[in-house]
């Protein structure tokens, strides 16, 4: 399982990738892991269990102390980072 690579209190940098017809879309986002869950989305025409689509889900804290949740999927790639020096 990937929670177990990266838990909670891991700095990593996330990749993702939004593959698109004309031209891909990549972001990058670094932080520290804050936790993983595992969310429906929401969708009323998702199947799944409970009728739902379960999605895995990353909630990292920035430097500046934003947080961002990411959806990891297969365009995701996670990296672990040195943790910074106080």
């Amino acid at each position: 399982m990937i929670e177990s690579q990266f838990p909670p209190g891991t700095p990593v940098c996330v990749r993702q990738t939004i593959e698109r017809r004309i031209q891909d879309i990549e972001t990058e986002v670094i932080g520290v892991v804050e936790a993983w869950t595992d969310e429906p989305t929401g969708a009323w025409h998702a199947h799944g269990k409970q009728h739902k689509l379960w999605l895995k889900r990353l909630k990292l804290r920035k430097a500046d102390g934003e947080l961002v949740l990411l959806v990891v999927d297969d365009g995701t790639s996670i990296a672990k980072l040195e943790p910074r020096s106080a």
